[in-house]
């Protein structure tokens, strides 16, 4: 028996090969590790590094209905080789192991960011035989004994959190038991589909409330996706994947020489709770993507579909609205619809030509209007999909769709393209280049209405394989318009936020939140939406209508002030009054937006619900505290504990300037009591030491 034992970014990792060859990943935690709380029946059974299903080979063993766990390949698989280098983002394991009857090696990488107490980790693998080898799952990351520190109950002290989310209730998320979830079968929470987060935001959370340590995880891929925590063998394990047989109709032929890479997955290991978790989440987030200006600077977008147009533009309309939005601060306009065949109807959409019959008075009138007043112009498209009566479409071969059972998959009018499909790509390479290019497009809003379901028929060696290889296509297809053009912004949108994950905004710098109306609401989603995405990449929402009065507008604006500010509504019809406090919010963003990019967000009352009374949302950055707190109903007073860190504590209130709202710091209890005069009152408070 041999111990390999890594101590990296406060993360402790210890793997075990036995005197069988056989390899067990023991311990992944923030917490030193402790030999006598491995309590297994059978020693360290079920700590195997890799589990894989393979088309033929027997799972033996105890009884695991729908668990991805005890398969035959992952609890016999050899090592083989370990390797631990250095690269230029950090210390990076890999270890190699090997099944002789299969002929199939699997490579288990992890990779550290300097900086982070956080892993990329994924597993490759190879046939090395010379027979096919299907593949029913493999998993990313595998890890027994998440609970096995401390001396209470698994049910008592585990706290499982998942993050729900659909339409106008994004992000809410929910704490469990494993006991509550029904554990002994399986807590599995799953997506299937193109919508990566239609019910869940592919993530979660686990926290040993009884010793102080915690794991939190997100998969990092924009289709089916699966993770699970259940027991085996005297223990709760987590397990992260991507696509499954059982789960999502995902099998894939490995034929000799062929290699397969699993999804990518996060996961952060820390001292504490869920605040400190999101921290250093958001710290990796920030190392995996694409570098761009976008998420240093942040600039203000005005969007005019939701709340405003309604897919329903003139060119009088948006010139009215690009001088107002010009005048309180924005610097990109966003213009709805205008490029669709002869109507804004969906079943006709996919030419991505200019149409005279929506903006009779040219496309180019309006983007130069835009760029005259000193913005940036910007569009809505829906690439991915073609409707149904779209002239071309008929005309096209079916290969260039998805197909299931000798059909086109058709879902709201719409056919989904296939970006598999080299002519797909060219097609779309040609749209976006030339409305780039030909009208100077800097924006685009990259929307994506439909559900493709489980995937394609078409050259594929099922569904599933068909849907992710689309997937990796249409992510390589986008790592194209990037390089063609690097000062464009992409914005990721589905409905809001039905396509929320980190393989999307690896490489989009800004994430649509959700489409909630209503502003009171919309406070409960806007404070979750850090936990989900940076706060530079949170697209969220400020509606703003003419019959608001100033605690309504406020309340919009503070929504949005601690993200990333997205201005909608009839900006044109607003008195000088209300201009003049969104004018004045905007200001006030536009002086902490370069602290925003790198603050991490902390909850201080909890994680929001829409049943709470009182919300707040803190981000942390360089000695400051910037502090959103909203009030929808009930008592007057909140006391609001911030552990700043900070000596001879200053307070106040930066948004709005007419405060006359009630607050006060208690610097012996870390509390900051305010006391709000009426119901749907928020306010944007800064915190740092006197100088």
């Amino acid at each position: 028996m041999k111990r390999i034992q890594i101590f990296e970014n406060g993360i402790n990792v210890v793997f075990e090969i036995t005197d069988e060859k056989l390899i067990k990943l023991l311990h992944f935690s923030a917490l030193p590790f402790n030999e006598s709380t491995i309590t297994s029946k059978e020693g360290n059974t079920g700590f195997d590094l890799v589990e894989m299903k393979i088309s033929g080979i027997d799972s033996a063993g105890e009884w695991h209905g729908n668990k991805c766990r005890i398969n035959a390949l992952g609890n016999r698989l050899k090592y083989k080789n370990f390797k631990d280098i250095n690269n230029s983002i950090g210390r990076k394991l890999e270890i190699v192991c090997f099944d002789e009857e299969t002929g199939l090696e699997t490579v288990s990488h992890m990779q550290f960011y300097t900086g982070t107490r956080a892993v990329r980790v994924w597993t490759d693998v190879n046939n090395c035989s010379t027979e096919n080898r299907t593949l029913e799952y493999v998993s990313s990351f595998s890890l027994a004994g998440i609970e096995k520190e401390g001396l209470q109950p698994q049910n008592e002290k585990l706290r499982v959190g998942i993050c729900h989310n659909s339409m106008q209730r994004e992000l809410q998320w929910r704490f469990y038991s494993p006991e509550q979830q029904n554990s002994s079968n399986v807590l599995g929470v799953t997506n299937v589909g193109n919508l990566s987060s239609k019910e869940y935001i592919p993530m979660g959370y686990a926290e040993n409330t009884e010793v102080g340590g915690a794991l939190m995880w997100q998969i990092e891929h924009n289709g089916s996706w699966h993770w699970e925590i259940s027991d085996h063998e005297g223990h709760l394990y987590l397990q992260l994947s991507g696509p499954s047989e059982i789960g999502s109709h995902w099998s894939k032929i490995l034929r000799p020489g062929d290699s397969f890479r699993s999804v990518y997955c996060g996961v952060c290991a820390v001292n504490g709770g869920f605040n400190e978790a999101i921290a250093e989440m958001t710290k990796y987030r920030r190392l995996i993507r694409r570098k761009s200006r976008d998420n240093t600077n942040l600039p203000v977008i005005f969007n005019g579909c939701l709340n405003c147009l309604w897919t329903d533009p003139t060119n009088e309309k948006e010139l009215s609205l690009i001088d107002a939005a010009a005048e309180v601060g924005c610097e990109y306009f966003c213009i709805d619809a205008g490029l669709y065949a002869d109507d804004i109807r969906c079943d006709r959409m996919g030419g991505w030509n200019e149409n005279r019959k929506i903006l009779p008075d040219e496309l180019r009138e309006v983007t130069d209007h835009i760029r005259k007043k000193r913005m940036i112009p910007g569009v809505r498209l829906e690439i991915e999909a073609m409707g149904i009566k779209c002239p071309m479409a008929d005309d096209l071969p079916d290969e260039w769709f998805f197909v299931r059972n000798g059909k086109r998959v058709i879902d709201k009018s719409r056919y989904q393209l296939d970006f598999r499909v080299p002519a797909v790509r060219e097609y779309c390479d040609a749209a976006v280049d030339r409305l780039i290019n030909e009208y100077g497009f800097g924006y685009i809003k990259m929307d994506y209405n439909i559900e493709s379901g489980i995937g394609t028929e078409n050259n594929a060696d099922s569904f599933g394989d068909g849907l992710l290889e689309h997937e990796r296509a249409y992510l390589a297809w986008l790592d194209g318009v990037f390089e063609r053009h690097p000062k464009v912004i992409v914005e990721n949108c589905s409905d809001g936020g039905r396509r929320m994950d980190y393989a999307l905004l690896s490489r989009c710098s800004i994430q649509s939140i959700p489409n909630q109306e209503d502003f009171r609401k919309y406070a409960a989603i806007a404070a979750n939406a850090p936990s989900a995405v940076c706060p530079e990449q949170a697209a969220v929402r400020s509606f703003l209508s003419e019959t608001d009065d100033r605690e309504e507008v406020v309340f919009n604006m503070v929504n949005a002030m601690l993200s990333r500010v997205h201005l909608s509504g009839h900006l044109d019809r607003l008195d000088s009054e209300i201009q003049a406090i969104v004018k004045e919010g905007i200001e006030v963003y536009r002086s902490i937006r370069r602290d925003i990019a790198k603050a991490v967000p902390f909850y201080p009352l909890g994680v929001s619900e829409f049943s709470d009374t009182w919300s707040a949302l803190g981000l942390r950055c360089d000695g400051r505290i910037y502090l959103a707190v909203w009030q929808r109903d009930g008592s007057e007073n909140c006391s609001i504990p911030i552990d700043n860190g900070l000596n001879d504590v200053k307070v106040r209130c930066i948004y709005p300037s007419y405060n006359e709202e009630k607050y006060a710091y208690d610097p012996n209890n870390k509390t900051l009591t305010v006391r709000f005069g009426r119901p749907n009152i928020a306010r944007l408070f800064m915190m740092e030491e006197r100088s």
